[in-house]
């Protein structure tokens, strides 16, 4: 028994070396859950669709909050549609990449690696959920001229985003599962 937990963990360390960061990234799985899993200085994390449907969660607060704001501000200011489409994508991003970099600054990150790694990791995901949430918000009659006070405001505005969610989870997925994306915030919070 002594002999063959020996092998398994040489066999571990193998696999923790391979992984080391002037290696590069090394895929696994592992072989309790049979999910994928990505490794990277000695660390295993999770590449399920579970943790892209996390991720996408965490951008479309973000995307959402920008948003909300950004049509907010626009139609109390009686801007055009190109204004308010500039403004609401401008504070997506601004709160997409917030809520990344306030955690990392909370792990002990750097504000200049904190930002990269923000940077790096929403940037696919925030414009994305962006370009599919607005092409919606475009092609849906009047959703643009529509006040804050109406039904289609908020009705398309939920649509848009619920749509940009559903399209925006398998991009994330397919980032994890290389080790990108959110995986990148990942690697700094555990």
């Amino acid at each position: 028994m002594r002999q063959l937990r020996r092998v398994k963990q040489k066999h571990q360390n193998k696999i923790w070396r391979q992984a080391s960061p002037a290696a590069g990234w090394a895929r696994t799985k592992t072989k309790r859950s049979g999910n994928g899993a990505f490794c990277y200085s000695g660390r295993m994390h999770d590449t399920s669709l579970k943790t892209a449907i996390k991720a996408t969660l965490h951008c479309l607060t973000g995307c959402g909050i920008g948003e909300v704001l950004g049509m907010v501000i626009s139609a109390a200011a009686g801007w055009n549609n190109t204004v308010t489409i500039v403004v609401s994508v401008g504070l997506s991003f601004f709160f997409g990449y917030l809520l990344s970099l306030l955690p990392l600054l909370k792990a002990g990150l750097g504000p200049r690696r904190a930002l990269q790694t923000a940077l790096a990791s929403d940037t696919v995901s925030i414009t994305t959920m962006e370009v599919t949430d607005n092409l919606l918000e475009v092609v849906i009659p009047g959703a643009l001229a529509a006040t804050l006070s109406s039904f289609l405001f908020w009705w398309s505005l939920a649509l848009s985003l619920a749509v940009a969610f559903v399209i925006t989870v398998p991009v994330n997925y397919w980032l994890i599962k290389r080790g990108k994306g959110h995986a990148l915030v990942h690697e700094h919070m555990h």
